[in-house]
Order: structure tokens, then sequence, then C-alpha cells
């Protein structure tokens, strides 16, 4: 099954195909030029560098979310679109159940941390479960750090870009209860998205594209204005 994933949910975006379990390529870019710039050019660079059309696919895969608004919404519309026009399935995965599965070998409970500016972290509680799929525990939740520090009582792994503005906090806080991804693992690879997209497809499981939005966790901007009118 070849299947083409992107992920706009963070500054840092990526692009992977796969073939089955097989990562074929990936592209990760960590520049200013925003995901509308930079998406469309990128998928066709690593289509072609693969020797793959759209035609070939058996499948597409998008981060849900949660993380940037403008983000999530240019990611989902590019790939809303090319399902529309090739019939191929989609298969939406959150962003965070992709970042855990960043680590599979934890042998600890996982907390992916996303940056979600406002001093909040966007997060979930995971332990690794069969086929080193991530199993999430909790609701998504967008939370103080001091929050998170509260919730964490075990040796528990954090890995995710929130980790550049509170690490040093959560690890002063925390101390021996708390283990670090390396620095690598912290950004949301396409190609885990890309993995957990596999394991939907192949089981038949895919978005109703005319339907599928992203996941916010909380309101945006322009809905709080709304609601404090």
């Amino acid at each position: 099954m070849k299947i083409l994933a992107i992920d706009t949910s963070t500054p840092v975006g990526s692009i992977a195909i796969v073939e089955g379990a097989l990562l074929k390529a990936q592209h990760i870019l960590n520049i200013s030029a925003t995901h509308n710039q930079r998406l469309l050019p990128g998928i066709d660079r690593i289509l072609t560098d693969a020797d793959w059309t759209l035609d070939d696919l058996d499948g597409l895969a998008v981060s849900l979310g949660p993380g940037s608004f403008t983000g999530l919404r240019i990611g989902l519309s590019v790939v809303k679109g090319l399902a529309w026009a090739t019939g191929k399935p989609l298969a939406g995965v959150p962003t965070l159940d992709a970042l855990a599965a960043n680590v599979p070998l934890a042998p600890y409970p996982i907390y992916p941390v996303l940056d979600a500016r406002k001093g909040e972290i966007y997060t979930a509680l995971y332990r690794m479960g069969d086929e080193r799929v991530p199993a999430r525990l909790t609701p998504y939740m967008a939370i103080k750090p001091e929050k998170l520090a509260d919730l964490i009582s075990e040796k528990t792994l954090l890995v995710g870009d929130a980790l550049l503005r509170y690490g040093d906090y959560l690890t002063g806080k925390l101390g021996e209860h708390l283990h670090l991804a390396p620095p690598h693992l912290n950004v949301v690879h396409a190609s885990a998205v890309a993995w957990l997209a596999w394991h939907k497809l192949r089981k038949g499981i895919h978005e109703d594209v005319s339907s599928c939005t992203p996941l916010y966790v909380r309101p945006s901007e322009a809905e709080l204005n709304r609601i404090s009118e």
C-alpha cells in the first residue's frame, strides 16, 4: 500500500511517502516559509524523487491537530483536494498520536507535548499498545505546564517542541520522574503520520472527505472573539 502523508500542524512541516511499512522518502523543513508556499512543491518533489505519481498512491494521510490553526487548515485543504481529485481514501491522524509514535520503544508512559502558545501545552497520556501503536489514555488537552507537572507521579517520557520552552521548568519540577526524548524526535514526522494511517487504511478505516475537519482542542481566536461580543 503506497501512502502520501503530510504534517502541517507546527512550523516544522513534513511530507513522507511509504510503501506498506517501508519508508520510501521523507522531507522535513524548518524554515520561515509558510506551508502555503512550500507544501505543493514539496509533494511534487518527493513524488518525483520516488518516481511515483498521484495515480500510484493507494491512500493519503494528514495530521489533524491539535496545532497551528492556519497550518492545519492548509494541510487538510490540500489533502482533501487531492482526495477529491484522485478518489483515494484519506486517513486522518491526530498530531499527538503521531508525536507519541516517535518513541515506540518507550518503557514508560508518554506525554507528547506541543507548544500551544498562550502559556499552554497540547498533550495527552499514552502507553504503547499492540504493534507499537500508541494507545491514548486521556482526552486531548490544552493545559498549563504547571498542571502537566501535577499529573506526573511516576517515570514518564516527554517528547515534543514544547520542551524548547518548558523543558527546563519541567526538569526542575519533576527531577528523576522525567525522561526527555532526544531533540531530533521532538518534531512531528510525516512518516509517523503515514505509519498510523497505514494501520487504519489496511483495515478499511478512512475519513469522510466532505466532513473531515481539524482537531483544534481549544477554540480559535475568532471563535473567542465572537463569544465575547
